[in-house]
């Protein structure tokens, strides 16, 4: 599974390299949802190219990045003021008499102090990192599709809720940021052939049992230890990973843009490095066949799968 993935997060790319239009509403929603909603998690370079907007509705988009940074930074600093004053207290009590509780509530607080300035710093910082670029279950990333013969660039969750079904689907079936290539026709058949998209990466990663990337197997001493790796194509390329999304709509509830990258059978050293399943990244002289899906032509649409670019991924360790 492909649990998470650096992407492209800078909406001008897309307009630049395949001339599409950004989805200004569906942007807006998001963000003003945002501003209530702490969880809705978006990657710090997608809100970076709406900073510098000065007028019309990106400039409202700026408005909530700026007012969620606020909101955030009252809330960090809120945190600090409160573990300092517990972190003092704890050691007036240890310097009159030691006791666990006060060593205790010392390491908790300067614990608590060291994450909320980390937090801080980062919401004052304005250089980009690769960890801005990253996107993890839940997260919200770039997605380009077609609409009314246009290509779109629209701001969804990386988890799809298929349409129609109930909202506690994302807990029962919590893998659904993938969609695996042999269940399409199944568990995937109300998007596959009807709602197709495409999300920019450059990298991608996976968790990976140390015994499998060992070419071992567990010993009977042994507990099982989770690896995380990092596979990146050579050359370094954007892939242009297959995605299929929807639009969920609920009573009382705002509507859902979701999506999912679809995964395949994955190429030798992926395999090799202790992983079963690989992104589908597309050649772009197959984008449009597949942006505009024929549901009564499902081949097509595995041969485009099938017609892949087949980069080789070097891995390493995440850091």
């Amino acid at each position: 599974m492909c649990y998470s993935a650096r992407i492209v997060a800078d909406y001008r790319k897309y307009v630049r390299l395949f001339g599409a239009r950004l989805s200004i509403k569906d942007f807006v929603d998001v963000y003003w949802r945002r501003r209530a909603d702490a969880g809705l998690r978006i990657p710090k370079a997608m809100d970076a190219p709406f900073l510098d907007a000065t007028a019309g509705d990106e400039a409202a988009i700026r408005n909530s990045i700026e007012g969620f940074i606020a909101d955030q930074k009252y809330r960090y600093e809120e945190e600090l003021f409160k573990q300092r004053t517990r972190l003092a207290a704890a050691q007036r009590k240890l310097a009159a008499k030691p006791t666990k509780g006060a060593a205790e509530s010392e390491r908790i607080a300067t614990s608590k102090i060291e994450w909320s300035l980390g937090k801080l710093n980062d919401l004052r910082r304005t250089e980009l990192l690769d960890r801005d670029t990253r996107i993890f279950p839940g997260w919200y990333a770039l997605v380009m599709i077609e609409e009314e013969g246009q290509r779109v660039v629209k701001p969804m969750r990386y988890q799809c809720r298929p349409a129609g079904k109930p909202a506690f689907y994302d807990t029962k079936y919590p893998g659904t940021y993938n969609a695996r290539r042999d269940n399409l026709t199944g568990f995937w058949k109300g998007q596959f052939g009807h709602t197709h998209g495409v999300m920019l990466a450059t990298a991608f990663f996976e968790n990976v049992a140390r015994h499998k990337a060992e070419h071992r197997d567990l010993r009977l001493d042994e507990e099982e230890e989770n690896l995380v790796l990092e596979f990146r194509p050579r050359p370094e390329q954007e892939m242009l990973v297959a995605c299929l999304w929807s639009r969920w709509s609920g009573e009382g509830q705002p509507d859902l843009l979701s999506f999912a990258a679809i995964t395949d059978e994955p190429p030798t050293e992926v395999a090799a490095a202790g992983h079963d399943r690989c992104i589908v990244p597309l050649r772009r002289e197959n984008l449009d066949a597949w942006l505009r899906p024929d549901p009564r032509n499902l081949e097509a649409q595995f041969a485009i799968i099938d017609d892949r670019e087949r980069p080789y991924y070097e891995h390493r360790m995440a850091a």
